[in-house]
């Protein structure tokens, strides 16, 4: 199994930021029902004011080569769509367990 792990900073003011994440965390839970792949998906939206990140997605899939399969999947590139203009930055780690 692979646990996919990506945490993303988006653009604009605190309220602003929440308001993509909460849409973007919507669209990613919908995902498991439409991508076969796709083993559970967990998403955080940051509530420690301390930090700067502000979503945090962990996908489980079963080999490395399906994290591909999802990430080219048509329901995947739809979600990604949602914070694309607003994406700052995106850290990604992925490791077998």
């Amino acid at each position: 199994m692979v646990k996919h792990i990506v945490s993303f900073k988006f653009k604009g003011d605190e309220a602003v930021r929440r308001d993509h994440a909460l849409r973007f965390k919507e669209a990613l839970l919908a995902l498991p029902a439409v991508i076969p792949c796709l083993e559970s998906m967990e998403v955080g939206i940051n509530e420690n004011p301390a930090e700067t990140w502000d979503l945090v997605l962990t996908a489980i899939v079963p080999t490395m080569a399906y994290v591909d399969v999802y990430a080219k999947h048509p329901a995947h590139v739809a979600a990604a769509s949602i914070i694309g203009p607003v994406k700052d930055s995106r850290a990604c780690v992925d490791y077998e367990f």
